[in-house]
C-alpha cells in the first residue's frame, strides 16, 4: 500500500485526465482522486456540494462535475494543506463567484481579471458616504 500523504506532500501524485465518461464509479472516482473510497465517502458528508447519485442497486455514481469536485476537494486539502472547514469556505466563495457571474477574486486570482468598471463604481459609492460624513462633521474646530 502506498503512502499517499508522503507522495502528495513530494509533489508525485500523477494530474491524470478524466475519462471521457458520463458516469463513474466509487472505486473509479477513488482511483483518480489517489484516495480511498471510505474517504469519498467521508467528504460527501462533510461537502455537501458533493452528492453523487445511487443507481438502481444502490451504488454510487459520480458524474462527471462531482468527479471535478472530488478532484479539487482533493488538491485542497492534500496539496494546499487546508483543513476541512477551510476547503468548504473556499469552494463556497468560488461558488457563489460562479453563481453571480463575477470573477472569482480570491487567492490566487488573476489580478487583470479585476472588473474596471465596477471596481470604479465601488470606488465612487466611498468617495460619497466620506463626503457625506465630513458634511455631517461640519467644518473643523
Amino acid at each position: 500500500m502506498r503512502n499517499l500523504q508522503g507522495e502528495v506532500a513530494a509533489g508525485r501524485v500523477a494530474k491524470e485526465p478524466i475519462p471521457d465518461k458520463l458516469f463513474f464509479k466509487i472505486g473509479e472516482v477513488a482511483d483518480l482522486a489517489r484516495t480511498k473510497p471510505h474517504v469519498l465517502r467521508y467528504w460527501e458528508s462533510e461537502f455537501k456540494v458533493l452528492k453523487p447519485v445511487k443507481n438502481a442497486s444502490g451504488q454510487r455514481v459520480y458524474r462527471r462535475k462531482d468527479v471535478e469536485l472530488v478532484l479539487e476537494i482533493n488538491r485542497l486539502l492534500y496539496e494546499e494543506q487546508y483543513t476541512i472547514a477551510g476547503a468548504k469556505k473556499k469552494l463556497s466563495t468560488r461558488r457563489s463567484s460562479i453563481k453571480t457571474g463575477e470573477p472569482y477574486q480570491g487567492e490566487g486570482a488573476d489580478p487583470g481579471s479585476i472588473d474596471r468598471t465596477r471596481l470604479d463604481k465601488l470606488l465612487e459609492k466611498i468617495e460619497e458616504g466620506l463626503s457625506s460624513l465630513l458634511n455631517l462633521l461640519g467644518p473643523p474646530p
